[in-house]
C-alpha cells in the first residue's frame, strides 16, 4: 500500500508558474500526474519511469511542464510554467507498478493522491 499526498496547488494568473509536489509513503515505480476539470475526464498530464529515464507529456503541456522525481526522498514533482486558464483543474499524483516506462493510461495506476486544485485566472 502506497499513500500519496499532493501539495503546491493554488490560484495564479496566466503566465505564472507553480510546482506541484507528491510525497509517497514508500518506494514507487512509474509515476504520473493527471488532471480533471469539472465535467471532463481525468487525463494524464505527465508521467515518468522509476529511474527518471523516460518521461511522457500530453501535447497540451509539452514544453511548459516538467516532471521529475527524487527517489531518495520518495518525491515526484510537476513544474508548471506559462500557465494558462485551460490548465485549471484538480491535479492528481498516481503510482503505477510498471517500472521501465512512463505509464500513460489511467488504468496503469493503482494508487492515487487526494488531488490539489490549480486555478489559473486570465
Amino acid at each position: 500500500q502506497v499513500q500519496l499526498v499532493e501539495s503546491g496547488g493554488g490560484l495564479v494568473q496566466a503566465g505564472d508558474s507553480l510546482r506541484l509536489s507528491c510525497a509517497a509513503s514508500g518506494r514507487t515505480y512509474g509515476m504520473g500526474w493527471f488532471r480533471q476539470a469539472p465535467g471532463k475526464e481525468r487525463d494524464v498530464v505527465a508521467a515518468i519511469s522509476w529511474n527518471g529515464g523516460t518521461s511522457y507529456y500530453a501535447h497540451s503541456v509539452k514544453g511548459r511542464f516538467t516532471i521529475s522525481r527524487d527517489n531518495a526522498k520518495n518525491m515526484v514533482y510537476l513544474q508548471m510554467n506559462s500557465l494558462k486558464p485551460e490548465d485549471t483543474a484538480v491535479y492528481y499524483c498516481a503510482a503505477s507498478p510498471i517500472q521501465y516506462t512512463a505509464p500513460t493510461g489511467r488504468y496503469d495506476y493503482n494508487y492515487w493522491g487526494q488531488g490539489t486544485q490549480v486555478t489559473v485566472s486570465s
